[in-house]
């Protein structure tokens, strides 16, 4: 006979081990003047977060960060989408967004550039592959915000244009920029990512759960 006044299980979790990382692909929405490989290597890139132990977000928007999402679910992962819409009705007819290949869309209400900082607040590491004005506004983002960035080589758009800007922009403060990973290989990119990430979490110290 079951009690509700039995006394709980204590469970023990390791929470390092129990922990995803949260990756952001950024890139172009129309891809046009993207590289001819650029669908491909952004659907390898969601592929890949996935077989790496990841969780992809992107700003549920068409192009690179559909590919990637299509990625991650064909390989049996988790997808997760942050609207620049308010509501459902706003996503599909006013901003004319995908709906499909998401476990969950987040209707932001704050239109793109809100979006865009929500967007890369939420990331353990952000990805740019291709990309226009917009990617670069989330990739100046977490740059502040001294996040792991991955740049995928060779796609063309703001990803070829990065390395650069870097480069070329004297910043005394060098926001972010010793945090960048370049690779147009999209495992490489990610295990180089998994490692900075790693690198940053190693001296965190997680204190018990409440009860223990």
């Amino acid at each position: 006979m079951l009690s509700c006044l039995s006394e709980p299980t204590s469970i023990k979790l390791n929470h390092m081990d129990n922990m995803k990382y949260k990756f952001v692909v950024s890139g172009a929405a129309n891809m046009s003047f993207c590289c001819s490989e650029a669908d491909k290597k952004a659907y390898e890139i969601g592929r890949e977060i996935v077989r790496q132990g990841g969780i992809l977000i992107t700003g549920a928007t068409t192009g690179v960060p559909h590919m990637a999402a299509k990625g991650a679910k064909d390989e049996g992962g988790i997808s997760i989408g942050i609207s620049p819409a308010a509501t459902y009705a706003s996503h599909v007819k006013s901003y004319k967004l995908p709906t499909d290949y998401f476990d969950f869309i987040i209707y932001s209400g704050f239109d793109y550039s809100g979006r865009n900082l929500i967007l890369t607040k939420a990331a353990d590491a952000v990805i740019i592959v291709c990309g226009g004005f917009g990617t670069l506004n989330e990739f100046t983002i977490a740059l502040e915000d001294d996040k792991p960035i991955g740049v995928l080589s060779g796609t063309c758009g703001a990803s070829d244009e990065i390395y650069n800007l870097l480069k070329n922009i004297k910043d005394p403060h060098h926001h972010g920029a010793g945090k960048m990973v370049f690779s147009s290989d999209p495992k490489e990119l990610i295990s180089g990512l998994i490692k900075v990430i790693d690198t940053e979490r190693k001296d965190v110290k997680v204190g018990p759960l409440v009860g223990e």
